[in-house]
C-alpha cells in the first residue's frame, strides 16, 4: 500500500490515467497538475493549479514519459493552457521528494541535480524497456500493414538494433513469417541473432545489406541510415523508426529519393496506452513500497 505517500501527477497522456488510479487504489493521496480538461474526474484526486508552493508537500512528483522539453513544457493533452516546470518548481521541493519520469532530457536533470532532488528515468530500467518492446513491436507492425502493399509473412525485413526493442521486433517479424536481417554492433549480438534464427549482419556492411528489403525498423537512436544507405534502398521500401527523436534516418533525403519513412517513437501511449500505462504503474508501486520498508526496516 501507498498509504502517506503524497502523489503529484503533471501532465502526460492517457498513461498517466492508468496510474492515477492504481495510486489511488493503493491510497496515496493525489494531486492533479494540468488535468483541468480530464472529462471523468477521479474520486479521491484534487485538482490545482502549478505553482511552487503547491508541490511543496508532496514526496512523490511523477511526470509524463517525456519529462519536460528543453525549456521546461510538460507536454498533457488534458491541460487548456501551456504547463511550465521551472526552477521554482523545483527547488519548492522537499530534499527527499523523487521525480519520476520515463526519460529526462538535460533541462530537467540539470534542476534535479543542482537542487539535489532524486531523479528516477523508468526507461532505463531493463524490465519497463523490455515490456514496453511489446507494444513498440505491436504498434510498428501495424504501422506496416498500413503503409505497404504486401503481408509480413514473406517480406525481406530489417532491424537495425538487438537491444531490448529490437529482440522484441525481430522475433515478432519472424513469427509473422518475415525473413529477417538484423543489423548489429557487437558480436555477442551477431552470435545471439544466429542462434535465433535470424541473418545477422554488421551495421558497418548497412549500404550493401539494404538492396533488396521491404521492411526496415531502426531502434538506433543515432543517424545510422544516412542519405548514403537511402541511395542503395528500393524505392518499394518502407523505413520505420521506432528510435527516440531525432531518430536515426535522414528523413529528408528519404523523401527526395521518394522513399516512405516514418518517425515513430513513444508507441505505446499511442496504439496501448492502458497496457503502457499498467506498466510505468506497477514499476512506480514496487519502487516506492520497496523504499518504505526500507524506511521501516531503518
Amino acid at each position: 500500500m501507498l498509504t502517506g505517500v503524497q502523489a503529484a501527477f503533471i501532465g502526460g497522456d492517457a498513461r498517466q490515467l492508468e496510474i492515477i488510479g492504481r495510486f489511488i487504489e493503493m491510497d496515496a493521496a493525489v494531486t492533479l497538475y494540468g488535468f483541468d480538461n480530464l472529462q471523468n474526474n477521479f474520486a479521491g484526486a484534487s485538482k490545482e493549479q502549478l505553482t511552487p508552493e503547491s508541490l511543496a508537500e508532496a514526496n512523490v512528483v511523477i511526470l509524463p514519459a517525456v519529462g519536460t522539453d528543453d525549456q521546461g513544457k510538460v507536454d498533457s493533452i488534458f491541460a487548456s493552457e501551456e504547463l511550465m516546470l521551472t526552477e521554482a518548481h523545483i527547488a519548492s521541493l522537499k530534499r527527499d521528494t523523487k521525480v519520476f519520469t520515463g526519460m529526462a532530457k538535460p533541462y530537467l536533470k540539470r534542476l534535479c541535480e543542482k537542487h539535489r532532488i532524486r531523479l528516477i528515468e523508468l526507461f532505463e530500467r531493463d524490465d519497463v524497456a523490455i515490456y514496453n518492446s511489446i507494444p513498440t513491436a505491436e504498434g510498428a507492425i501495424m504501422i506496416a500493414i498500413q503503409n505497404t502493399d504486401i503481408t509480413i509473412h514473406g517480406s525481406n525485413s530489417m532491424v537495425l538494433g538487438f537491444g531490448r526493442t529490437g529482440i522484441t521486433m525481430a522475433r515478432t517479424l519472424q513469427g509473422l513469417g518475415a525473413r529477417v536481417k538484423v543489423g548489429v554492433r557487437r558480436a555477442e549480438h551477431f552470435a545471439r541473432a544466429y542462434e535465433m534464427g535470424f541473418q545477422p549482419f554488421y551495421t558497418e556492411e548497412l549500404y550493401h545489406q539494404v538492396g533488396n528489403i521491404d521492411l526496415l525498423f531502426n531502434t538506433i537512436p543515432t543517424m545510422i541510415v544516412t542519405a548514403q544507405v537511402i541511395t542503395n534502398i528500393p524505392h518499394r521500401a518502407v523505413i520505420i523508426d521506432l528510435a527516440s527523436k531525432p531518430g536515426g534516418t535522414d528523413f529528408r533525403f528519404a523523401e527526395k529519393r521518394g522513399i516512405k519513412a516514418i518517425l515513430a517513437p513513444g508507441l505505446p501511449g499511442i496504439v496501448s496506452p492502458k497496457t503502457a500505462g499498467r506498466i510505468m504503474a506497477n514499476t512506480l508501486i514496487q519502487l516506492l513500497e520497496s523504499d518504505m520498508q526500507k524506511g521501516r526496516d531503518a
